[in-house]
């Protein structure tokens, strides 16, 4: 099976870029991870780069138990962060989006408001439910889903990384294998906001790689902000005999 990726990160309207994205894939095992910087002053940058750079180089696999082992690993990204707070006397914090390949094993975690969607059995999925106040009222049945990204409180975060508690992800082992043909999508919420759940499908759905599904969305995220949008950042990820 041949694993197709591709990764973009941009500043957007802002004069710096604090999103981090990355992944690894060896020996039947994959961690694929964006990561969405809060601070400000390039200070999310240090935060979200430690995130990823942290659980990548030290990624061990799903292992037996994956809620274990990927809680075990944002817990030593979470120290990290904790550590170059002290280092820098400021506070940073840090989103995660972690997808997780192993032998046919699917694994995602989630910490703040950045996101995983899994395509499989011609179907989409969104994987994660973001760590906001403004999920939780549409949870709540206060507002719609297409309502979370101009909700007035959809940037207050309940859970991130660069904490000593709320930090820990939700972990979710998906009940099937991936196949060839199925598909992935991570992304910050600079990304997602501007793209709804059935256009995500559809650009996937013309697309001949990963590359060409980025770009199809990105198309769309470029017509529609107005200059003053966040840093965006996703990976795409097909499978493919």
């Amino acid at each position: 099976m041949k694993l197709d990726v591709f990764e973009y990160s941009n500043k957007g309207g802002r004069s710096y870029n604090e999103d981090s994205a990355g992944w690894n894939f060896e020996d039947g095992k994959g961690v694929f991870i964006v990561a969405d910087g809060l601070g400000g002053h390039s200070f999310g940058e240090l935060a979200s780069q430690c995130a990823v750079s942290t659980i990548i180089g030290g990624w061990q696999g799903i292992g037996d138990d994956p809620k274990a082992m990927i809680t075990a690993a944002v817990k030593n990204a979470n120290d990290s962060i904790l550590e170059l707070q002290k280092q820098k006397n400021t506070m940073m914090k840090s989103t995660l989006a972690m997808l997780a390949l192993e032998n046919g094993r699917i694994a995602i975690a989630n910490s703040g408001d950045s996101r995983v969607y899994c395509f499989h059995n011609n179907e989409l999925t969104a994987c994660t439910e973001d760590h906001s106040v403004a999920y939780k009222k549409y949870k709540a049945g206060e507002i719609t889903r297409d309502m979370l990204a101009t909700d007035e409180d959809q940037s207050r975060l309940l859970r991130s990384l660069g904490g000593t508690d709320r930090f820990e992800p939700d972990v979710r082992e998906m009940p099937y294998q991936y196949t060839a043909g199925d598909a992935f999508l991570l992304c910050s919420d600079g990304a997602w906001e501007y793209l709804r759940d059935d256009e995500i499908l559809i650009d996937l759905f013309k697309a001949e790689d990963a590359r060409q599904w980025a770009e199809l969305l990105l198309l769309r995220i470029m017509g529609r902000i107005n200059g003053e949008n966040d840093n965006l950042s996703l990976i795409t990820v097909r499978l493919e005999a």
